[in-house]
């Protein structure tokens, strides 16, 4: 936003000098000076600050409607996309923790209902392209930041689909064009924050995108059996491997420091929101920064959590809604949650169902023993069917997932305003 103001007052700066050229040309405001132009200068002056002016005015049009994302100068559809932004810009504020597909996915939905969103990534991957990226550059993690970049981004297929592509041969073998991208970005730039926050201004980024802490943090975890598992990628394969469940996760260093937009965007928020994604490996390893855990206890915002759709191997093999909730509640005991979004689709198509039994994966569909233990804990449930197949995935549907959360937030706006308006009338009576 800085930036933005910076760059309309330079189109200005420039506006008024042409203005002010084109003025000393033909009027006696500036005597003392057109007493030393000739006509001919003066003709230049006036041609030189005229197209100064009109070229300035154009650049600061072109600007405005670029960073509102219109790209159409039709004036019927300038008037609704202008109206359309307004109505983004008014939305909630929304914060939303965690990292994975589900994260990208819940994203792409929120942006059509409001442009104040913060997400709030982990760092704790040590897979994939973007683990080597980390161990060999030294780097933060990228690939989760990536895709919630791409989320919230405003681009043409094309691009996204080059910021998406993945190498298949050579030493680059698995990486995607997106990572090295960021990786270029924080060389240039020195500092991982930069480089996001630079990569989402080239990709004009609704809301932000800011990682959890630039410390390097490690994932851990203790299994059933009491083995203790090393790196976000490793932990799903082993609790497989010894068919021994998660106990808890940790993180190393235990005191790691988030930042401190992201402390400011959950003390602002509307709502805040835990997931869509991995349980142990995505979401819980955010509520293990210290300081992040306790603003989301202490926030005024709604809580809401968002279990996955589908169980997933090594991780949440056989979780119900509530085994989810009781899971994170496990790891931030004074944690209350205000709502809980949850699944009550029919079973899934045939096809799709051995798709997955095959991986070891089902649908995670609330159940009325959720619905009783859920209700003890005073945590209030939004369920819908929230099922989308595309190309034998199954993942939310994001527009409804994004309606749900912002009645949430909703009903957190009035309730503040219902609170500030009776405590505005105490005032007077005293």
């Amino acid at each position: 936003m800085l930036k933005t103001g910076w760059r309309i007052k330079e189109y200005l700066f420039f506006v008024f000098l042409g203005f002010a050229m084109m003025l000393s040309a033909f009027s006696g405001i500036f005597t003392r000076l057109n007493a030393y132009l000739t006509l001919p200068v003066k003709g230049m002056l006036l041609l030189a600050g005229l197209l100064m002016a009109v070229l300035s005015l154009r650049g600061m049009l072109v600007f405005f409607l670029t960073h509102m994302k219109i790209r159409t100068f039709s004036k019927k559809d300038i008037r609704s996309q202008i109206l359309m932004q307004k109505r983004l810009i008014r939305g909630p504020k929304v914060v939303v923790v965690g990292g994975g597909t589900g994260l990208s996915v819940l994203l792409r939905g929120l942006k059509k209902f409001t442009s104040n969103i913060t997400a709030i990534v982990t760092v704790a991957d040590d897979g994939g392209g973007s683990g080597i990226l980390r161990e060999d550059l030294g780097m933060l993690p990228p690939g989760d930041i990536r895709s919630c970049i791409l989320a919230l981004s405003d681009m043409e297929p094309t691009m996204e689909k080059l910021l998406n592509y993945r190498f298949e041969e050579g030493n680059l073998k698995g990486q995607s064009f997106g990572n090295l991208f960021i990786a270029s970005m924080n060389e240039i730039t020195g500092n991982f924050e930069n480089a996001i926050k630079e990569m989402s201004s080239i990709l004009a980024v609704t809301g932000q995108v800011l990682p959890v802490s630039l410390e390097n943090i490690t994932l851990y975890a203790k299994l059933e059996n009491g083995m203790v598992v090393k790196g976000e990628s490793d932990i799903p394969l082993r609790s497989r491997e010894y068919q021994s469940k998660i106990q808890r996760v940790f993180i190393k260093p235990k005191y790691s420091k988030p930042l401190s937009e992201a402390l400011r965007a959950i003390e602002e928020a509307d709502v805040v929101v835990l997931g869509p994604g991995s349980l142990y490996t995505s979401i819980i390893p955010n509520l293990l920064v210290e300081r992040l855990s306790k603003k989301i206890k202490n926030t005024k915002a709604s809580k809401v959590y968002i279990p996955n759709i589908m169980t997933q191997p090594g991780e949440t093999d056989d979780y119900s809604v509530f085994d989810h909730v009781q899971g994170l509640l496990n790891h931030h005991r004074n944690l209350h949650l205000d709502w809980i979004v949850a699944n009550n689709s029919g079973p899934l198509p045939t096809k799709v169902k051995e798709k997955y039994e095959k991986q070891g994966a089902e649908l995670v569909s609330i159940t009325e023993e959720d619905r009783v233990k859920l209700n003890d804990l005073n945590i209030k449930i939004l369920e819908e069917d929230l099922v989308e197949i595309r190309k034998d995935y199954v993942r939310h549907n994001n527009l409804e997932l994004s309606r749900l959360i912002l009645s949430c937030a909703y009903e957190q706006k009035g309730s503040r305003w219902l609170n500030r308006w009776r405590s505005k009338r105490r005032k007077k009576e005293v």
